[in-house]
């Protein structure tokens, strides 16, 4: 590859030093520390899992980017943070992103997909029989179906990652569902008015293991449906799924009030699961618990507010029924008395035990999972931007987004052991310490060196993160016998 050595910039000066710039320092990349998650990746078959299992109405013998190198891209680009499908008409020539997708970076002949070959993918775009008029392409319904089905298969395949890395069986697990708020712009299918957010926009559904944070489920949803919209279906898919590794096992749910509704609650008890959903105040409630918040603001008047500024106290209604309730179910009441006044919040929950344990012990450490990881995914993966025009296109970069997310929490899961301060780093902390790394490439006609500065702060981080996360991948082979890697025939 020629150097342009021809231009040259200057500086002013340091001591008698000049300061020059000029062109010719090589092929340098900007991202190389992403390197070892691509290994990690490639190792369990996270990416060519997902893309296996997906259908494409495309001409398989006139296709040039599988849908394997298309979704590797598509993931890479957003951990790196370049979510957006123009940033690959200039990533489609890095000779890192090349090099993580197996192509040499010496091959001009053969770039990444380009943008517009990104946005076909996502509405299963094919030309095939584009010679007939549009009513008599029978394609166009296998275009359709596809689109349909990638939100399913790509949802059901989240679980089934879970699953297969698991080091052991789990005494349990919580599964955490919630909302999110997912602004639109432009005129995008099924966008809608929220007068709650008091925005434009998409309402994702999101399903995570409470333990890890690991996605177990995205769902793109109209902007204005209900918060509960399609919860309990998806539940049901993700229980049965569960229930079908591992028989028996103890499956508890969280969630705010916009999942307190009667389905929810006949669900997880007919299916033996424990359950704690946050209840809206009404007047009912409030008249049950007047006469302890009495006593509680005479107490935090008398004594309280010197002793604690903020006094807490917990009931238990164990025979409240609402309209619609099957049977009366226990509710759970937090009174609170604060400087700023006095906070009434109530659980609904068939767990039994002291209400302030549930409360506290279980509740409400759903600000840790699901709340952080909808952050990193809106913060960290920038994974609000769907831009697309199309309402199932968007789905699939919705899922893309959950996808490079998962592939971080198993990355973080690995490291954990050997590496603490990196067991709950952010996405943030991952790129701007370990994957955002200027390397020079050189190739010789057998290896591709990517050389790394010998004074780089986090090299001893990157290495040690990196080890872990390859004996991690050792544990799960020896735990199974079937293949974590998966083959993909490069015509699909």
């Amino acid at each position: 590859m020629t150097m342009d050595c021809s231009n040259h910039f200057t500086f002013g000066t340091i001591g008698q030093q000049e300061v020059h710039v000029d062109f010719c320092g090589g092929r340098i990349v900007s991202d190389a520390g992403l390197l070892a998650l691509r290994e990690f990746d490639k190792s369990l078959g996270i990416v060519a899992g997902f893309a296996e299992r997906f259908p494409d109405p495309r001409a398989l013998p006139l296709v040039t980017h599988t849908r394997e190198a298309i979704l590797t891209q598509e993931v890479y680009q957003i951990l790196a943070g370049y979510p957006d499908g123009n940033d690959a008409d200039v990533l489609r020539h890095d000779p890192l992103f090349k090099t993580l997708l197996d192509v040499s970076p010496d091959d001009d002949e053969h770039p990444l997909a380009s943008r517009s070959t990104l946005n076909r993918f996502h509405y299963a775009f094919t030309r095939r029989q584009a010679d007939l008029p549009i009513e008599e392409r029978s394609v166009l319904l296998e275009c359709q179906q596809a689109l349909c089905q990638r939100l399913t298969i790509g949802n059901d395949y989240l679980i089934d990652l879970f699953l297969r890395t698991r080091r052991q069986r789990p005494p349990y697990v919580i599964i955490d569902l919630d909302a999110s708020d997912d602004p639109t712009h432009g005129q995008q299918n099924l966008s809608g008015y929220h007068g709650y957010y008091q925005q434009h926009q998409y309402l994702p559904l999101f399903f995570y293991d409470g333990d890890t944070g690991f996605p177990l489920a995205a769902w793109l949803r109209p902007g204005t449906v209900h918060a509960s919209c399609g919860a309990v279906d998806s539940l049901r898919r993700i229980v049965t799924k569960l229930r079908q590794a591992y028989p028996g096992l103890l499956i508890l749910v969280r969630g705010d009030t916009g999942f307190a509704i009667p389905a929810m609650y006949e669900f997880c008890e007919a299916e033996g699961l424990l359950y704690a959903l946050g209840y809206g105040t009404n007047e009912v409630l409030k008249r049950r618990t007047d006469p302890q918040l009495a006593d509680l603001q005479e107490y935090y008047y008398w004594y309280g507010y010197r002793r604690e500024p903020h006094l807490q106290h917990f009931e238990s209604i164990e025979d409240y029924q609402a309209d619609g309730w099957s049977r009366p179910r226990r509710i759970i009441a937090k009174l609170e008395l604060m400087p700023q006044g006095t906070n009434r919040r109530f659980v609904v929950t068939n767990m039994s035990g002291h209400p302030q344990g549930i409360y506290h012990g279980f509740y409400v450490k759903r600000g840790d999972v699901p709340e952080s990881p909808i952050g990193e995914w809106k913060n960290g993966l920038q994974g609000d931007r769907l831009s697309a025009h199309g309402f199932r296109a968007n789905g699939l970069k919705l899922l893309e987004h959950i996808l490079a997310f998962a592939l971080l929490v198993l990355y973080r899961e690995a490291a954990a052991r050997a590496v603490p301060e990196m067991a709950h780093a952010e996405v943030s902390t991952w790129r701007q310490r370990l994957w955002k790394v200027g390397a020079v490439v050189v190739s010789t006609p057998r290896r591709i060196w990517f050389h790394f500065s010998e004074t780089w702060p986090f090299r001893s981080l990157w290495t040690r993160v990196h080890t872990a996360a390859m004996a991690f991948v050792a544990e799960l082979r020896q735990r199974t016998t079937a293949p974590l890697g998966v083959a993909i025939n490069p015509l699909m």
